[in-house]
């Protein structure tokens, strides 16, 4: 499995490309910013990108999504529940930022259960709902990618529109932690952890 990290744009989202060493094709998770650096990696690692993936619809994480669909030609992938931010600029949290956001609609709306796959990889959707109602999480090969919804020692913010703590912390016990100790989380923003580090040291999950 190919997996670079891009730290992008001033909010310091954390921009995955996924790819599959024997076809070359990738999907590109959270392109929230600075669209130039994410086309450059994928260029110079020579991927072709099948999907593009929003775990949730706020701007630190789709705001590099028009210019990154209009170079690939790849569709976006996003959650039924988070589909509408891409035209709501109050949600996608925009209008707070000085720009107003509108993009087209995603080609594919997944849902909790559905598998999206890659080159010689599937990933399997975990609706993961708290940070907003459509976050999603996404799970591969002893590794998974959690957008907003849990961090190193910490969890995402449930006082933003949609929001809602208590679905935050539900997601995480009951649908991240029976991923296994051994499970690397790789999180929106920040540094790589584990399943098994969070359930020893995060605060927020005691």
């Amino acid at each position: 499995m190919i997996l670079k990290k891009l730290e992008v744009g001033g909010f310091m989202s954390n921009c995955y490309i996924v790819g599959c060493s024997d076809t070359k094709e990738a999907v590109v998770i959270d392109p929230g910013s600075e669209p130039e650096v994410i086309l450059a990696t994928l260029e110079e690692m020579d991927l072709t990108v099948k999907y593009i993936i929003a775990t949730h619809g706020h701007i630190d994480h789709i705001g590099a999504v028009k210019e990154v669909r209009e170079a690939t030609k790849a569709p976006v992938i996003i959650h039924e529940e988070d589909a509408a931010l891409f035209e709501n600029t109050h949600e996608n949290l925009s209008m707070f930022v000085g720009s107003e956001l509108i993009l087209s609609p995603a080609e594919k709306i997944v849902v909790e259960g559905d598998t999206i796959s890659f080159g010689n990889y599937n990933m399997k959707v975990i609706h993961t709902p708290g940070h907003t109602r459509g976050g999603i999480s996404l799970n591969m090969d002893g590794v998974v990618f959690t957008g907003d919804t849990l961090f190193a020692a910490s969890i995402g913010r449930s006082d933003l529109p949609g929001g809602n703590h208590r679905q935050l912390i539900s997601a995480i016990k009951e649908k991240l932690f029976p991923l296994g100790d051994d499970t690397a989380v790789y999180p929106g923003h920040g540094p790589e952890s584990t399943i098994g580090r969070e359930k020893k040291v995060n605060p927020f999950l005691r």
